[in-house]
């Protein structure tokens, strides 16, 4: 039994070239003319609609779950243009992958899990391996997706979710999710993922607190309103350094907010962290991707270099431990769109890619995304991240 599979990229600005160039140059690597299953990533210059069509006409019309993100990573390549777009093309006879796909995750992040869960719930069997999960960044509330899902799914131990949520260039205005034909925003597409193979995983972050420890005064679900008894809005600014101020775009690409691990989560790190993808100026508040208490500690936290790059090695070792050195069938990586070139120079970004890859062999087929939140379990429990990587191996 054996999977192939092969990575294509394109970097054309004519989305029909690209999505062709790219699909091709995917069945080429993964010696397929007709694969069982594609992931497609792409950043946003392009007419969706139009690159989706190409990639699907390429490759047969195989089923297809993908997103747009703020870059691609394909391989040692980490591209963060408007005009990029990667396709993985999986031929398998021990694996096998089923799309599905939710709308109106802004509305009812719930009532999605639930749909997804419907979908995915008779084709789960005991060898099923874990869900890659692609979420609009700026709508999703992953607490409520999760339960949702999960009040369908039920099983004796979670089913892993692994993924990130899309992007759109640090436009934050509309990102999209494809699930074969479809190309949708404000939706999250998944693929069920089963099959004989082992399955690693690691997850890292690289923020560092800085301050003291303040309290959530008032919120509601995933949105804050005070901390502190002030507006947060407020209580940003005391952060705020040079160019960030009067600029939300700056602000949240070098300020996130960081809150206590659970203690069922000690073994990755003191700090769960989260981006602030929009605000509300009339109500003075700021939206995460999951839900908060009142009274719930927070800290202002930045990014650091060496947390980066010390986390990267790490990623690293991990999956080589757990794949006891056996190579990945296929690669799957998932990087916060915060640490790619608005905090890593270029020569930077692509020594710490190397680092990543530096274990595996240049011949495993590597496809990633930056995003604006990624997923990964930690230990057995599925968390939502951001300002994190997230590699997941299948081996």
């Amino acid at each position: 039994m054996k999977t192939n599979a092969g990575v294509g990229l394109s970097h054309h600005r004519n989305p029909e070239v690209a999505g062709r160039e790219a699909a091709e140059k995917a069945l080429e690597r993964a010696g397929t003319g007709r694969p069982d299953f594609v992931f497609a990533f792409a950043s946003v210059g392009y007419d969706q609609a139009s690159l989706l069509a190409a990639v699907r006409k390429a490759t047969h019309g195989a089923p297809l779950c993908g997103s747009s993100g703020e870059g691609i990573i394909a391989g040692a390549e980490a591209d963060e243009s408007n005009f990029s777009v990667a396709v993985m093309a999986i031929s398998s006879d021990e694996l096998r992958f089923e799309s599905a796909i939710a709308t109106d995750l802004k509305r009812d992040s719930e009532g999605a899990g639930r749909r997804i869960g419907e979908a995915f719930r008779p084709r789960i069997g005991g060898d099923a391996l874990g869900v890659v999960m692609l979420a609009d960044g700026l709508t999703l509330n992953f607490d409520r997706f999760l339960h949702g899902f999960e009040s369908v799914v039920r099983r004796d131990r979670a089913l892993p979710l692994f993924g990130g949520t899309s992007a759109d260039n640090w436009e934050m205005k509309q990102t999209y999710q494809y699930c074969d034909d479809q190309v949708v925003s404000d939706s999250v597409a998944c693929a069920l993922v089963s099959g004989r193979a082992g399955v690693a995983w690691a997850v890292n972050h690289g923020c560092l607190p800085i301050g003291v420890e303040r309290k959530v005064t008032k919120c509601r679900g995933n949105v804050i309103y005070e901390i502190d008894g002030k507006p947060i809005l407020e209580v940003l600014k005391e952060y705020l350094v040079g160019d960030e101020i009067d600029n939300w775009h700056k602000t949240v690409v070098n300020l996130c907010l960081g809150f206590k691990a659970p203690g069922t989560m000690k073994d990755y790190d003191e700090y769960l962290i989260r981006f602030m993808p929009t605000k509300d100026d009339a109500s003075g508040s700021i939206t995460i991707s999951t839900e908060v208490a009142e009274g719930t500690s927070v800290w202002m936290t930045r990014r650091d270099f060496e947390k980066i790059a010390s986390g990267v090695d790490r990623i690293s070792q991990d999956i080589r431990t757990a794949t006891a050195g056996r190579p990945p069938k296929l690669v799957l990586q998932f990087d916060c769109a915060g640490r790619g070139k608005v905090v890593l120079r270029d020569h930077q970004k692509t020594e710490l890619q190397k680092r990543l890859r530096g274990g595996f062999g240049d011949d495993v087929p590597w496809m990633g995304l930056y995003t604006y939140g990624e997923i990964g379990p930690v230990g057995t429990q599925n968390a939502f991240h951001n300002y994190t990587a997230v590699v997941l191996a299948l081996y």
